[in-house]
């Protein structure tokens, strides 16, 4: 089955919920490539819990790293080197969810960017975007990016309350579709987030990225 790349206009915005919604409506597995940062529960952990998957969908990831810095920071305080190469989309028998670290432009090594890594694997990226301001620049610049690498862009999956202008104009300017919003789930727990991202996303959209 082919993967779908979650990645973000910048690190802390949600798209770890984003990966766990979509795990759950696409009754997906779950990657992530990199883990910076140990210390509580990680973001593998975090969608096995709300998208309630079962062990064999959670995937191990390639690197885990103690400090919740850059990869290739964090990499580097461990004296460890990332190797991109090794970064291959796993063969599973379901959909795959892919979630990178930060935004496109986060280095794996001093040479290496994760948007780089996306380009190589050609796999259709949702890219997660507040709605907050400063949100329109962050995302079209997001765009511009992946288009000037020729890796298939998905669609916007907005996070945060709804800005109907904000997000018009992103679609519009950046000739984008808008995948859905995930509202600031309040509980945000397995049963609340199944509930949003049944009703404020197209399941359509997303299979026909697998097809």
């Amino acid at each position: 089955m082919s993967a779908i790349v979650v990645t973000g206009t910048d690190t802390g915005i949600g798209k770890t919920v984003v990966a766990a919604g979509l795990a759950g409506l696409l009754g997906a597995a779950y990657w992530k490539p990199v883990q910076s940062g140990l210390e509580g529960e990680t973001d593998s952990q975090a969608v096995a819990r709300l998208a309630q998957l079962p062990p064999e969908r959670t995937l191990p990831e390639a690197w885990r790293l103690t400090k919740p810095l850059s990869p290739h920071r964090a990499a580097e305080l461990e004296g460890v080197t990332i190797d991109p190469d090794r970064l291959v989309l796993p063969e599973v028998d379901f959909p795959l969810i892919v979630e990178g670290a930060g935004g496109l432009m986060v280095p794996l090594t001093r040479k290496i960017l994760f948007i780089d890594v996306f380009a190589r694997w050609q796999a259709p990226v949702v890219l997660c975007a507040r709605t907050a301001l400063g949100t329109i620049n962050h995302t079209l610049l997001s765009i511009e990016a992946l288009r000037r690498r020729d890796i298939p862009l998905l669609g916007v999956a907005f996070i945060g309350e709804a800005m109907p202008d904000t997000e018009c104009t992103i679609a519009g300017m950046g000739e984008v579709r808008v995948l859905g919003r995930l509202s600031l789930l309040d509980p945000l727990t397995p049963m609340t987030l199944q509930w949003a991202m049944n009703t404020y996303f197209d399941k359509a959209a997303f299979d026909e990225a697998r097809t």
